[in-house]
């Protein structure tokens, strides 16, 4: 049986920069919590943040690939460097998934680590941008299928081909 990593915000952890969760009750993401499948991670907390913390977004929206070079940085609210944590999180969230064997990843839209396709542009405005947030970058990086919690029934079509032993 095929794994999937989630953010555990979706899960219903409370594990945002605000001590809140984001929990889904997507009926094939829950499917899938009942079958067992679900490796939950946040990998803000894997890389060493508290709960709560300062919310953090990319510096000019410049995505999860140019902090990953070191050409941007994440900055929390106050202006503080907190790139070290992100990396390092995005790092532990792809040696679990290789641990696991993972192919597929459903990540929290909008965040600076999980973001999949849309972040905020680090002006601390709610502006968003198109790009990927660090963990989504690595894991994609990885060959991983990284969706987001909008994307759930395209992720299962997927995990049914690839039980199905179908090449993708």
């Amino acid at each position: 049986m095929e794994s999937v990593l989630v953010s555990a915000c979706l899960l219903g952890d409370a594990v945002r920069y605000d001590g809140t969760d984001k929990r889904s009750d997507h009926p094939i993401l829950q499917r899938w919590v009942r079958e067992g499948r679900i490796v939950a991670v946040c990998p803000e907390v894997a890389g060493g943040l508290p709960v709560p913390r300062l919310r953090a977004e990319i510096a000019a929206g410049a995505g999860g690939m140019n902090v990953l070079a070191g050409t941007t940085k994440v900055v929390d609210s106050d202006g503080r460097d907190v790139s070290a944590y992100f990396i390092k999180g995005a790092g532990r969230a792809l040696a679990l998934a290789q641990e696991k064997n993972i192919h597929i990843a459903i990540l929290k839209e909008g965040s600076p680590s999980c973001g999949t396709n849309v972040i905020f542009d680090g002006t601390f405005t709610d502006t968003k941008v198109p790009a990927s947030g660090v963990t989504a970058t690595q894991l994609r990086q990885a060959g991983i299928h990284v969706f987001s919690e909008d994307q759930v029934a395209e992720a299962d079509i997927l995990l049914r081909k690839l039980e199905a032993g179908i090449s993708v």
